[in-house]
């Protein structure tokens, strides 16, 4: 069945069920590179203090395509973008002008320039074409001894017409997003003033460190990594960790968020003490009430200052989160879970697989102390994390069964209602039915 076909089969006009195909069908996702990831969207490439130095580079990717994210020795405003801010940092793809290479293979480095390695084609940082050997032509002569040139490319060849391609950049607190459209809004308006206070609070005014990063490849669909961090339903269930010690549980006090599109949310949360609680933990074979720790330093747990925030359903009043867990679409996840800090990088790889990019970071004004604690912590999170481990495994068994069924099965997400609405409440599955609904208005269905 083609995607077409596939996509004329969701007939019904809500988002609460969705079919198996959108998970499996190969034509659909091919469909899902081009109008979203190559679309008017914006997708997340890298942090800012990765590059610090003028020729830093490092490898990402915008859906499949691999880009290079590059300070650029002078800041300027690109050609294709006069609009674009004057930070300094490009994104360009990783793919030769002249025969298609994928010319840069080092996950990270420093350069003056970029050199393609098979005909020495040489592009500046931002992506233009500097120069290529014999350009030209090569000087000879001919039979009958008269000078001559020799090869070279046409008279009316323009380097300027020949370069990487260039994406739009935005760099916000630090985070750098790219997009090949030119029809996709300013990113502040794409995030939208409902998400954007919530970016703001962990990112604005601070200067970042880098911890390290981890990496793996899950074999499920993309989305499901998208619906797994809009699901407050399952980290109670799922996760002996969350359910045990109190990280995330449904008696705490919560709130779903998300933009006027439905397609960014937040998951805010609050930390209790753990303990039992029979309305929450009776019959959840994940809650352990007789564990403990051997090391209790893993859930040494500090609050800080920039978790307080004004309420915005209560003015005059504030809250203190100690869990907000942000996912901007198509390709972001922002974690703070209590003092761990991290962003999480959705890399599609067909519509059965992704890599899953995790990138932990500090502020410059922690100390010694609270790096070690955020590393510590670090440890829940992550492809072999106390928790997150379970979550790598849970969409594998997802794409399983939807592969078992074909293509009549469809998932259930109807708790809490139908509706799209955002709730004070996690026992509710009103974000993914908000990212379907807004899922369908791009595909077209």
């Amino acid at each position: 069945m083609n995607a077409p076909e596939s996509l004329s089969r969701w007939a019904g006009a809500g988002s609460s069920r969705v079919p198996f195909w959108a998970y499996t069908d190969t034509q659909l996702y091919q469909q899902e590179l081009q109008k979203i990831f190559y679309g008017p969207h914006w997708s997340y490439v890298g942090l800012e203090v990765e590059i610090p130095k003028v020729g830093d580079y490092r490898l990402s990717q915008v859906g499949e395509r691999q880009v290079i994210m590059v300070r650029d020795r002078v800041a300027r405003k690109l050609e294709s973008d006069p609009n674009s801010a004057d930070h300094g940092i490009r994104v360009v793809e990783n793919r030769c002008a002249h025969r298609g290479v994928r010319f840069c293979q080092q996950p990270h480095g420093n350069v003056r320039s970029f050199v393609c390695p098979y005909h020495q084609w040489t592009y500046k940082l931002d992506g233009t074409l500097a120069g290529l050997p014999f350009k030209d032509g090569v000087p000879a002569t001919d039979a009958e001894g008269h000078a001559c040139v020799h090869g070279g490319m046409p008279a009316d060849f323009d380097t300027k017409q020949h370069g990487l391609t260039k994406l739009r950049v935005a760099v916000l607190h630090g985070l750098v997003f790219a997009t090949f459209s030119a029809e996709a809004e300013p990113l502040e308006e794409y995030l939208g003033p409902a998400v954007l206070p919530w970016l703001e609070r962990i990112f604005a005014g601070r200067k970042l460190t880098l911890l390290g990063y981890n990496r793996q490849r899950i074999p499920g669909n993309w989305k499901l990594m998208m619906e797994n961090i809009k699901d407050p339903y399952h980290p109670g269930l799922l996760h002996t960790w969350f359910v045990t010690f109190g990280l995330w549980r449904a008696d705490q006090k919560s709130r779903m968020v998300m933009d006027a599109q439905g397609r960014h949310a937040v998951m805010i949360s609050r930390r209790n003490d753990g303990g039992e609680n029979k309305a929450v933990t009776q019959g959840v074979t994940s809650f352990k009430a007789g564990m403990a720790l051997n090391d209790d330093r893993l859930l040494d747990v500090v609050p800080e200052p920039w978790w307080k925030v004004p309420d915005p359903s209560n003015p005059g009043t504030e809250i203190m989160p100690s869990v907000t867990m942000l996912t901007l679409f198509p390709s972001l996840i922002i974690q703070q879970q209590v003092n761990s800090l991290s962003t999480r990088h959705i890399q599609p790889r067909g519509e059965g697989s992704f890599d899953f990019v995790w990138t932990h970071f500090g502020f410059a004004d922690d100390g010694e102390e609270m790096t070690r604690r955020r590393l510590r912590q670090a440890n829940l999170f992550g492809p072999a994390g106390f928790v997150s481990a379970d979550d790598g495994e849970v969409i594998q068994f997802s794409q399983d069964g939807f592969r078992q069924w074909g293509e009549g099965g469809e998932t259930l997400c109807e708790l809490g209602g139908t509706d799209t609405q955002g709730t004070e409440h996690m026992v509710t599955e009103t974000l993914i039915r908000s990212m379907y609904a807004y899922w369908r208005k791009v595909m077209g269905v």
